[in-house]
């Protein structure tokens, strides 16, 4: 047994089995909590991502139902003109050939007209929903700094602008 001691290949082992157990005792704890706070962070992170993606599907699908709706509208206020329309033809028909002639001059340029009012309404609604969700979008992701030089950029170029829409 004496032999073993005398032997420094047995107190290397010795003193590196020693120092693994102190090492494991005294640094286990904060290992782990290292780990625990990189596993919540990338778990955060994750549920964050996600939580991201389902609101981005829902203004997807909300925008979407959106355009449906006003599809539907335009293609009602179409119907409902172009059922009026027919209506006046008939009425007209009965009446003088001049007067006819021109009455149905008139409703084609009424039934345009509320076409081009149609197509106007959908671009506007087209544009309302364009800026609402641009600026939703530019709200979640501008920071200060952005926000202040988009505002400085557009404040520049406002004049050209008034000037095109002039």
């Amino acid at each position: 047994m004496e032999s073993f001691f005398q032997d420094t290949n047995n107190w290397v082992l010795i003193s590196f089995i020693i120092f693994a157990v102190v090492s494991y005792k005294l640094g286990r704890r904060s290992v782990l909590n290292a780990l625990d706070s990189r596993i919540e962070k990338i778990k955060n992170d994750i549920d964050t991502a996600e939580n991201l993606r389902i609101e981005a599907q829902e203004l997807l699908a909300q925008f979407q139902r959106k355009q449906r709706e006003a599809d539907q509208e335009a293609k009602r206020i179409i119907e409902t003109a172009k059922e009026h329309a027919k209506g006046i033809q008939k009425k007209a028909s009965s009446q003088m050939k001049e007067s006819a002639s021109r009455r149905e001059k008139w409703l084609d340029q009424r039934l345009k007209r509320m076409e081009a009012d149609a197509v106007e309404h959908m671009k506007s609604k087209a544009s309302e929903l364009a800026i609402a969700a641009t600026t939703q979008i530019l709200m979640q992701r501008l920071d200060e700094k952005s926000h202040d030089a988009l505002v400085k950029k557009t404040v520049k170029e406002l004049p050209d602008t008034l000037k095109d829409v002039a």
